[in-house]
């Protein structure tokens, strides 16, 4: 009976194997180790046998310069042979937290900088608007003046008609008990 691609786990290939940090960080110092013996026998010709100080020093500065720069990158090509000086390429450095400057000032970027101009611009618009010196605030206000005189003389009408209403009732009135006295 032929097994299903399911049960003999898939069509890709073997399982995957990962390997742990600490495995990666053993590597790496035995590479370090490796290039500091090769960097001594080709100094001193003497190799691992040389000066018992300079084995404890190469082991105890793991963050010399030397290191990082033979770890720093490995280089590809022709790179290794010649030495080129690209002066467009950005080389990073890392710097350590005492060496981080939290107090002075941080720059912002274009998009930030625009964001803020942006908030100050409209908080000064705001202010000259309040104050009524904008062109859409003396259009409010001349606006808000025509509205008012419109009601003052609707609400004048009114007075006006319910006034004529009331002589006429009272006139109405006056009729009737005139009517009734005779």
């Amino acid at each position: 009976i032929p097994k299903t691609l399911k049960e003999k786990g898939g069509h890709k290939g073997r399982a995957r194997q990962y390997t742990s940090p600490e495995e990666i960080d053993a590597q790496l110092q035995a590479e370090k180790q490796k290039a500091r013996e090769e960097e001594e026998q080709e100094e001193g010709g003497e190799g691992a046998t040389g000066d018992p100080k300079k084995e404890k020093k190469s082991l105890d500065s793991d963050e010399s310069d030397e290191d990082d720069e033979d770890y720093q990158q490995k280089r590809k090509g022709v790179e290794g042979l010649i030495d080129i000086e690209n002066p467009n390429r950005v080389i990073q450095t890392t710097k350590k937290v005492t060496q981080l400057d939290l107090d002075g000032p941080k720059e912002l970027s274009r998009r930030e900088r625009e964001e803020i101009e942006k908030q100050k611009a409209k908080e000064r618009y705001m202010k000259m608007h309040l104050a009524g010196k904008t062109e859409q605030a003396k259009a409010d206000l001349a606006r808000l003046a025509i509205i008012r005189k419109q009601r003052e003389e609707a609400a004048r009408k009114k007075e006006e008609e319910r006034k004529a209403k009331d002589e006429a009732a009272m006139a109405g009135k006056r009729l009737q008990s005139l009517s009734l006295n005779k």
